[in-house]
């Protein structure tokens, strides 16, 4: 852009959304203003910001842009060696320039008083800028030296002086600055210049003058220096004002952007891009809940709803069931509902009926919910509390038919349960394996039969979108060669069917993390022990 004979333009930004802003507008290349990234930190521009915190906006400009970014920075922050150490920062962050003004460290402002500012050494100063040239490792770095002799007070000839001494130095170009209200002082400097190297302009103060005069003059390079930050602070002081006084957003929604512009100047749909390409697909799961039977062994308790419908404290199982699932986002609940159904009454669930609950097995209560079986799911029996860990790994499992297991044995058999063999025993050994396959799975109620088994299935059982499919498959293929078999297995039965079909049915351990309620003497448990935390 600086050797290209016609007129090019640089905008300033002062952070990575200005930056990205500039380049949207069509700007070719942005000017990292000194003044606009001090005000937008909200110190003065003379070195309070320190260069690594600079640094570290060029970073976020140059991170959301693709076009040339010309740094202004100020002396060099220090003599030759801090000068040499930024370049090498600069070109780590692709910044493709760096401007340096022949000033004292630390700066102040050119409009701030210039003609009392010391200039630096003139030999000193070229020193800088050679030890800059000499350090950078991109031929294409670009390091502009400005002159502020005019600025001083210090006259034309001083100025040509200069940076006739900067380009013999190595600068890339020279940036002539002037804070007077005409192009007259550039234009004598030009006439005496004869073009020996590009020459940038800031006409921040001599605006008036027309672009073609510049570009008469042999201009190569205009910065446009600080004008996105002023009309960032035109605008949000008037809004701001505006929302203050009228404790309302009514009249001002309409004159600024929807937030949805912030979204897209970020790159939102980028990052949702990349989301799909590089996360693991997020599995959505659904939840079966089966909750049809009475319940034989709470006497009146269950005269008038089903067990599932018995109250802990306050909640009912069901409810408290639910609110774990809810927990682990799990929305989409079907229950299956039978005996007094119209007594399951919780909101935002799909009931599923089976009339037919008290005369066929639990897997007729399944088969009746076959079209809940599909993608991910977790199916549960209505009578198990659990811990909501449970879940969390069940899901994290990648297999597609896992049952939850409990190894250990409590001791009470007053009603058959499932016990399951697997191929390996649970172990709290450092790295044993906690999942392993089921050989069967049985209902048991002597406790002398269950020796040679792994440990107890506690209801909860996981299936992947595949899993869900092999299960779909079997039921409908069960309901149209064995309708009868259908009416008459358990789940467990199922199980053992689809592992002797060669489906590999898994197990995953978890030890005392759950209750089942199968008794009054379950449910007391239940009630003591939530007291006594309500209680702590």
């Amino acid at each position: 852009m600086i050797e290209n004979p016609t007129l090019e333009f640089i905008m300033e930004a002062h952070n990575g959304l200005s930056a990205k802003i500039v380049e949207e507008a069509g700007f070719k290349g942005i000017w990292a203003s000194g003044l606009s990234i001090s005000a937008a930190l909200g110190v003065r521009d003379n070195n309070e910001a320190s260069w690594t915190q600079v640094l570290e906006v060029c970073e976020f400009m140059s991170d959301a842009t693709s076009i040339p970014i010309l740094l202004d920075g100020d002396t060099g922050f220090g003599n030759f060696n801090s000068f040499r150490r930024l370049v090498k920062k600069l070109e780590q962050r692709n910044i493709a320039g760096v401007c340096i003004e022949d000033k004292v460290f630390p700066k102040t402002n050119s409009f701030i008083s210039g003609e009392k500012q010391p200039l630096a050494d003139m030999d000193e100063f070229c020193g800088k800028i050679k030890s800059g040239k000499d350090s950078q490792t991109d031929k294409d770095f670009v390091i502009v030296a400005r002159v502020e002799a005019l600025i001083a007070g210090w006259g034309v000839d001083e100025a040509v002086k200069r940076a006739d001494a900067y380009a013999e130095a190595g600068a890339d170009a020279i940036l002539m600055h002037s804070k007077i209200s005409s192009f007259d002082e550039i234009e004598l400097f030009l006439k005496q210049w004869n073009g020996k190297k590009p020459v940038v302009i800031v006409p921040t103060m001599y605006y008036r003058t027309p672009t073609q005069k510049f570009k008469d003059s042999g201009i190569s390079l205009i910065i446009w220096a600080n004008h996105t930050l002023r009309a960032s602070i035109t605008n949000m002081q008037k809004i701001v004002k505006q929302i203050h006084e009228e404790d309302s957003l009514l009249d001002v929604q309409e004159k600024i952007i929807p937030v949805k512009e912030i979204f897209r100047l970020q790159d939102v749909e980028e990052y949702k891009e990349a989301e799909d390409i590089y996360l693991p697909k997020k599995k959505s799961y659904s939840s079966l809940i089966l909750a049809a039977t009475k319940g034989t062994n709470f006497g009146s308790l269950t005269d008038d709803k089903p067990k599932a419908m018995i109250k802990i404290g306050s909640e009912t199982i069901l409810s408290k069931i639910v609110k774990i699932l809810n927990n682990r986002n799990i929305k989409d609940i079907g229950v299956v509902v039978g005996f007094k159904k119209d007594a399951v009454n919780l909101p935002n669930l799909e009931y599923i009926v089976n009339e037919n609950y008290s005369e066929y097995g639990l897997l007729y209560s399944l088969y009746k919910a076959k079209d809940k079986i599909s993608g991910a799911l977790i199916l549960l029996y209505g009578d198990v509390l659990f811990e909501e860990d449970i879940l969390r790994k069940l899901m994290l499992n990648d297999e597609d038919i896992v049952l939850a297991v409990d190894p250990s044995i409590n001791g009470r058999f007053n009603q058959a349960r499932d016990f399951v063999v697997g191929d390996e025993p649970y172990s709290e050994a450092y790295g044993k394996k906690n999942v392993c396959r089921i050989k069967k799975i049985q209902a048991l109620k002597n406790e002398k039969a269950i020796k040679d088994h792994n440990g107890e299935f506690i209801g909860i059982l996981k299936l992947s979108e595949k899993g869900s499919a092999i299960f779909d498959k079997e039921l409908t293929a069960l309901h149209e060669e064995n309708p009868e078999l259908l009416k008459k297995w358990s789940l467990n039965d199922f199980l053992n069917h689809l592992i002797t079909k060669k489906y590999d049915v898994f197990l995953e351990y978890f030890k005392d993390k759950w209750k089942d309620i199968d008794s009054i003497e379950d449910l007391t448990y239940l009630i003591n022990l939530e007291t006594k935390e309500q209680q702590k």
